[in-house]
């Protein structure tokens, strides 16, 4: 097949290429610059460089290009911010999905998250409302993802990722990550909010696998959601940082998520089932 990926320089994106290339695809991977594209083309893909919010220039890749899928791996998570994050959702995914409409693409797959639902205790599946009474400025996040999610299902076959907090290399939790900056500098407390994780190389896997799978939403977090108080010591060991200071507290929303359909229902595999088995190999 002939696939066009969106954020193919990404943390995500890096480890989605080297798969789709081994398993015989062509592959055009779009990134906003030079070097990156660089990156792209030694790994055996067309780079095209290009912004995401240039929509004529996004109709006009597309429609020579002509791909089967196009895979949306696009966020802007070096920039930290959930403002530019949730532009890039709404416009960049609109802008995406309109040229993938008038190439005729068949299938999309997208990015989304796993902490986006309404407040509850137990982890949530796929079927939990997304938390679309949200104050701000989480109200800001949920925004984009409802646009995103809502702007996918235009195209009749379409999977939807929601992943969860990635870690693993180039992640904010890697050793030169923003997070594991904070923790050193005890800067990051532990709580009893509960996150629900997965390594890059098992979000890229997915998104890899969901070329085959039925059109849907999946969470794609590993096997063990966890407590700020249970996950951050560890982490924080790891990284020979401080111990975290405790404060028993959490957001509502803060319940981690299920992967029970992506496994039960398509066979998604982790090579990370725990963060706890995954932070040691991902710092070392």
């Amino acid at each position: 097949m002939k696939i066009f990926v969106a954020g193919a320089s990404g943390v995500v994106g890096r480890f989605l290429l080297p798969k789709l290339i081994q398993a015989g695809h062509e592959v055009i991977g779009m990134t906003r610059r030079e070097e990156q594209g660089q990156a792209i083309e030694k790994l055996g893909a067309k780079a095209v460089i290009t912004d995401v919010f240039d929509l004529e220039q996004i109709v006009n890749i597309i429609s020579e290009s002509k791909p089967n899928v196009v895979i949306h791996q696009l966020t802007s998570l070096s920039e930290g911010s959930s403002a530019e994050n949730a532009r890039i959702r709404i416009e960049g995914t609109r802008n995406l999905v309109d040229a993938a409409k008038q190439a005729n693409v068949q299938k999309i797959i997208a990015q989304s998250i796993s902490w986006a639902y309404e407040p509850g205790i137990a982890p949530a599946s796929e079927e939990v409302p997304l938390d679309i009474h949200a104050p701000m400025p989480r109200n800001t996040t949920i925004n984009g993802i409802v646009a995103l999610e809502e702007t996918v299902t235009e195209i009749p076959k379409h999977v939807i990722l929601r992943y969860g907090t990635l870690y693993g290399p180039a992640t904010w939790y890697d050793n030169n990550g923003a997070t594991a900056e904070k923790v050193r500098n005890h800067e990051f407390r532990a709580t009893d909010g509960v996150t629900s994780f997965v390594h890059v190389e098992d979000a890229a896997n997915a998104a890899f696998l969901a070329l085959d799978w039925p059109t849907g939403t999946y969470n794609i977090v590993d096997d063990e959601p966890a407590k700020g108080i249970d996950w951050l010591p560890v982490y924080a060991h790891i990284l020979k940082a401080p111990s975290p200071e405790v404060q028993l507290s959490a957001s509502e929303w803060e319940r981690g998520a299920s992967n029970t359909k992506a496994k039960n229902g398509c066979g998604w595999k982790l090579q990370y089932p725990t963060w706890r088995t995954g932070f040691p190999k991902a710092l070392r």
